[in-house]
């Protein structure tokens, strides 16, 4: 495996991570079933056959790695089998402890620093989602964020190039405002319920969760969950998100059980920046010995911490938005 370089203290964020869990994927049934034996691995040092180096834009769904065996997936890059020196981020399970715990306290502290330290940012994100068992195409979206008051504006690059919504915590009666594209723009803004069907179309969650800072503390909420029931297998390997040293984390549950809400997630953290900038979540193979089916895919790209954004940047005034 690469030696991980020591990278300097990032000028914006001091500790980031994800819980290695994942936002739900379906429902599995409304009571959690008891397991009889808990079944620890975690993986400090990472065999060859962890995936890495991931791609960016318009990914196609990661094949099934088994064990012993290489990924398949064309965008992914074998990993050495070197062992890490210097790793950017203390994923050691202690004694005795979960080994989703070291991701915790890393998704913990993150949310503490970010609450301190980062105003807002910009970046863009690219996504692909599985809507009613059918996985869509990647969406790319140029996205501002800021924490305080919650705001976000974007501007959608592929699909409906042009599409704009923009959304301002306790402002506008709690409507988002939308601008469609191509022939639609000739409505011009209109008001829409962020979770109403429209605003919703090709859309898993709402405007009013986008962002890291969001994903971060809902991830923590599931992992505090996770952490009551054993049968988990962690693994870290070094990677690559557009060019950029990433940490990934893998937690996969082996065997579909009501208390899990996910088979495998893949979460990938700017070593330099210390936040989380892509996860991928599957759910459990349809049949014995299929492919883990991903359900939803999210990566940040060209990520600029603390702009400055004002009440204008997100305003549906501005000149520069909704043209």
């Amino acid at each position: 495996m690469p030696i991980f370089d020591r990278l300097s203290p990032p000028r914006v964020i001091a500790a980031a991570g994800l819980a290695c869990t994942i936002l739900a994927l379906s429902a599995q049934g409304a009571r959690a079933q008891q397991l009889t034996h808990p079944i620890y691995r975690v993986a400090a040092s990472p065999a060859a056959t962890s995936p890495v180096e991931q791609a960016v834009a318009n990914e196609p769904p990661a094949r099934t790695a088994t064990a012993g065996s290489a990924r398949t997936d064309t965008s992914v890059q074998p990993a050495s089998t070197q062992s890490p020196a210097n790793p950017p981020f203390d994923l050691e399970a202690r004694p005795g402890e979960h080994p989703l715990m070291p991701c915790l306290r890393l998704a913990k502290a993150a949310l503490a620093e970010m609450d301190q330290r980062v105003q807002d940012y910009s970046a863009t994100f690219t996504k692909r989602e599985r809507l009613d068992g059918e996985l869509g195409d990647s969406q790319t979206i140029k996205i501002r964020v800021r924490h305080q008051p919650f705001s976000v504006y974007m501007q959608f690059v592929q699909p409906n190039p042009g599409q704009e919504a923009l959304y301002v915590a306790n402002q506008n009666n709690g409507k988002l405002v939308a601008m469609g594209s191509g022939w639609k723009r000739r409505f011009g803004k209109i008001n829409l319920d962020p979770d109403g069907a429209m605003a919703m179309k090709d859309q898993r969650y709402p405007i009013t969760k986008a962002g890291i800072k969001n994903l971060t503390a809902e991830l923590i909420e599931i992992a505090e969950q996770d952490i009551k029931y054993a049968e988990c297998e962690v693994n870290y390997a070094p990677s690559k998100i557009d060019g950029r040293p990433c940490t990934m984390i893998e937690a996969v549950h082996p065997v579909p059980r009501s208390n899990f809400r996910f088979h495998k997630a893949q979460i990938f953290i700017d070593n330099e920046l210390r936040l989380p900038v892509a996860y991928r979540a599957y759910s459990w193979p349809q049949e014995p010995g299929g492919k883990p089916v991903l359900e939803e895919q999210y990566i940040y790209t060209d990520i600029q911490l603390n702009n400055g954004f004002t009440d204008a940047d997100f305003s549906p005034e501005n000149p520069a938005l909704f043209q």
